[in-house]
């Protein structure tokens, strides 16, 4: 009678599965504070800051300077493409950053902001040479 090992029969499926999935045992490195912004890495982030209505504009600026918001959001070398205010909503801020710097954004939100303001982002993109392309197009193309 063939007695198999049960150690055996631990490795064999451990050692394929190391083998066939090598991306799972790497770790990432932690993303670069400095990345610079490139064509091929830029990332737009639409952030949409809703104020609480429920509590006076003071105490709402009271808990930002202790959270030390505008410290730490958005953090250095984010470019800040538009900061807006939407009466009704909040503030809707424009940000251009490096996709590998999405995360350290994310945190200064959670750090800074969560308590006076709910959150909403939306990934965007520069939409303006695309629309200019198709202007020109079809301005050449008119009748005259």
């Amino acid at each position: 009678m063939n007695k198999r090992n049960p150690l055996r029969l631990l490795l064999i499926p451990a050692l394929l599965a190391a083998a066939l999935l090598p991306a799972a045992a790497t770790v990432a490195a932690p993303p670069e504070k400095n990345t610079a912004i490139t064509a091929d890495n830029a990332v737009m982030l639409t952030v949409f800051l809703k104020h609480d209505q429920s509590r006076p504009l003071g105490e709402l600026k009271t808990q930002l300077a202790k959270q030390a918001f505008h410290a730490v959001f958005p953090p250095a070398g984010v470019e800040v493409v538009s900061w807006n205010i939407t009466m009704g909503i909040g503030q809707v801020v424009v940000l251009r950053l490096p996709a590998s710097r999405l995360a350290e954004v994310n945190l200064a939100i959670e750090n800074s902001a969560w308590g006076v303001y709910t959150t909403e982002f939306f990934p965007t993109y520069n939409f303006m040479p695309i629309a200019q392309a198709e202007q020109d197009k079809a301005r050449r193309s008119a009748p005259q």
